[in-house]
């Protein structure tokens, strides 16, 4: 804010301003350099997979039966503050991690904290902390945070340490937090690689209970231009449940 004083000063001479002017410009400065400052701080903090993904770089026009209506809808803080979850699938190099790093960007421009983890990372994070007795802090932390991105859903079967640590952050973020997951499997292909029935529906059931669903096709997007074919099929996301399973009747 003296910086800014200063370079008022220097212009009353040839501009005269209102003192009221001056308080405002030292205020908007102040409070646009904080606000730059706390943003760069979060997306530290969300160790985002690639930093550089915002809403606004996002290729609508790339053949991957991405609804630019419905994702865009995301820009705004509702589906975060009424604690959505968001599932992506696809094929490999259709660009979903780069959308779920740009909802975490985004997320993190709204003053929301978010942390990202590839699925493989998260647990071996988790195994450490257990071994090194601070697995209570790291939990608290990935229950706590607003939007949590968990990239690379499979194809590897879990462990029963691995089901049980995801019931557990699923359990304790179901209808309190939101959670990105994207995936190159289908979602109905998510029951097998949790490979326990019961922790299976449980798990599933409080993921997909009111998600927001994308499943993109088409050609990975790392291809040339001349290698892209335009032959994916159409889709539109959907909003609901998500499982054929049925749903437990005290999640309905």
């Amino acid at each position: 804010m003296a910086d800014v004083f200063a370079e008022l000063a220097a212009q009353t001479a040839r501009s005269p301003q209102d003192p009221a002017q001056w308080v405002a410009h030292m205020v908007a400065r102040e409070k646009s350099i904080r606000d730059a400052k706390r943003l760069q701080s979060r997306l530290r903090a969300a160790r985002l997979r690639e930093p550089e993904a915002t809403m606004d770089k996002v290729d609508f026009t790339a053949e991957r039966t991405l609804d630019r209506g419905a994702f865009e809808a995301l820009r705004g803080t509702d589906w975060i503050e009424t604690h959505r979850t968001v599932l992506m699938s696809g094929p490999c190099g259709v660009g979903k991690s780069f959308l779920a790093c740009a909802l975490g960007h985004e997320a993190c421009k709204l003053d929301k904290s978010v942390m990202y983890f590839r699925m493989p990372q998260l647990f071996a994070e988790l195994a450490s902390a257990k071994q090194g007795g601070t697995y209570d802090r790291l939990f608290s932390k990935i229950k706590r945070t607003d939007v949590l991105i968990l990239d690379d859903w499979g194809p590897d079967l879990m462990t029963p340490a691995q089901r049980r640590d995801l019931m557990e952050i699923v359990d304790a973020r179901y209808e309190r937090k939101s959670t990105v997951i994207t995936s190159q499997l289908p979602i109905e292909k998510w029951y097998d690689i949790i490979a326990d029935p019961t922790l299976a529906d449980a798990i599933l059931d409080r993921l997909v209970h009111q998600a927001y669903r994308f499943d993109l096709a088409g050609v990975s997007m790392r291809k040339a231009p001349a290698e892209v074919k335009n032959d994916a099929p159409s889709a539109k996301p959907s909003f609901g449940r998500l499982l054929s399973r049925p749903a437990h009747p005290a999640n309905r």
